[in-house]
């Protein structure tokens, strides 16, 4: 079974608690804080393998989730950081955000690799807000919880030559007999329900050719196979349109080429725009030749190679103009992706929204806040204050009507204002 576009779900470790401890040495009188922090939360990454040609695995798990950092302990301890969750994928894989379809990694060669979720930073120990005034904190830091994303992953072959035509037209035999592939080969419709892929090698020179499944009329809209396997044209430089010039399925040459022309025009004009070469095939079966001659006059912007897959007549001639067309050509780029971190956190960012009796205050900010305190303890919830204060979102308050007696909601927690 061939699989080229699954949906996952994913989610990197949440960060370590710091952990609230002090010394307690029998000869130490002053015992001052001594929680260490917690551990990182182990990071969601992506790697193109070479041993994988397609997403098959991924039918049978779909959920990926890193393991959390440990929490801080005392006499200074850290946390232990959790591992990474290493996802392999075939070199080719693109990786979008299912929410907003954004292009988040192209991972088109073997050993290429991306982060995709950050684990949660582990939180800090009461060690680290000793100050000269508190010299006993009792409380620590909590660590960054993570999200679960879903993630959508897509194939896209690695060719530098796409073959495409209707069905039954002679694309694979083609491949059979200039590359390494080898391809089902029967006399009916969608025989090649995959991508095939091989290498073809001639005076030196080698690139990748793939047979795309066939195209019907209406494949761009989802008819027949067609719309699930152009994407595989995406990455490639050139196109062969193999037109079955004999006719033997009982259609007309010329309007099978119109129709492929509409199809790829319909799914992309970056695709319908790329650099094509006619293959007339299966000209063994021609009574009359003449029939090569009308079709070159109605195509005339594209170079046009009469070839019998069957009995090789012309092939070499057709794959020594493909190399002569790559050679001009400049390599694929990969897709434009997405700068931007898809688990980040804006610590400076709240927002306000007024209530029946007072104001809620939500946002990256008022996490981090709730994250670093426990508010059960005096010190902490003072501490938790000061810190609101400090943050601006006392007098942005204000701004909006804020006065004495009004509730103010953070998260769970709610306060009453008083000046």
């Amino acid at each position: 079974m061939f699989v080229d576009k699954v949906k996952i779900k994913c989610k990197a470790g949440d960060g370590g608690d710091g952990a609230v401890a002090f010394r307690k040495e029998k000869f130490v009188p002053n015992g001052g804080p001594n929680g260490g922090d917690g551990g990182k939360g182990g990071n969601i990454v992506f790697v193109a393998d070479k041993n994988l040609s397609n997403l098959i695995d991924f039918r049978y798990k779909k959920v990926f989730r890193a393991a959390n950092g440990e929490n801080g302990s005392g006499n200074n301890k850290y946390g232990k950081s959790a591992e990474d969750v290493i996802i392999k994928v075939p070199a080719g894989t693109v990786i979008r955000n299912a929410e907003n379809n954004n292009v988040l990694a192209d991972l088109m060669n073997v050993d290429d690799t991306a982060v995709i979720l950050k684990g949660g930073r582990g939180g800090r120990g009461n060690a680290k807000f000793a100050t000269p005034t508190r010299q006993a904190p009792r409380f620590s830091e909590k660590g960054v919880k993570t999200k679960e994303y879903e993630f959508i992953l897509e194939l896209r072959t690695l060719a530098d030559v796409g073959l495409v035509g209707y069905p039954n037209v002679g694309k694979s035999s083609l491949l059979s007999i200039v590359s390494n592939a080898k391809p089902k080969i029967a006399n009916y419709h969608f025989t090649t329900l995959a991508p095939n892929i091989g290498v073809v090698a001639l005076n030196g020179y080698s690139f990748v050719m793939a047979d795309i499944p066939g195209l019907i009329t209406g494949a761009s809209e989802g008819v027949g196979l067609g719309h699930e396997f152009l994407r595989h044209i995406a990455r490639t430089r050139l196109l062969i349109h193999v037109v079955d010039i004999s006719g033997s399925e009982g259609r007309d040459p010329y309007q099978d080429y119109l129709d492929i022309q509409q199809e790829l025009q319909s799914y992309s004009k970056e695709i319908a725009d790329l650099p094509q070469i006619i293959a007339l095939n299966k000209c063994d079966l021609l009574q009359d030749k003449t029939v090569i001659e009308d079709f070159k006059a109605k195509v005339k912007d594209k170079p046009i190679f009469p070839i019998s897959a069957i009995s090789n007549d012309g092939v070499e001639k057709l794959m020594i103009e493909v190399i002569s067309e790559l050679s001009k050509l400049p390599p694929k780029e990969r897709l434009e992706v997405e700068e931007y971190d898809i688990d980040l956190k804006d610590y400076t960012h709240f927002e306000i929204i007024k209530t029946e009796d007072g104001f809620e205050v939500i946002g990256d900010m008022v996490e981090k806040l709730l994250g670093n305190v426990a508010l059960d303890d005096f010190r902490s919830n003072a501490y938790f204050q000061k810190r609101v204060k400090e943050s601006g979102i006392i007098e942005a308050l204000k701004k909006e009507g804020l006065k004495e007696g009004d509730k103010i909601i953070f998260g769970d927690i709610e306060f009453e204002y008083a000046e």
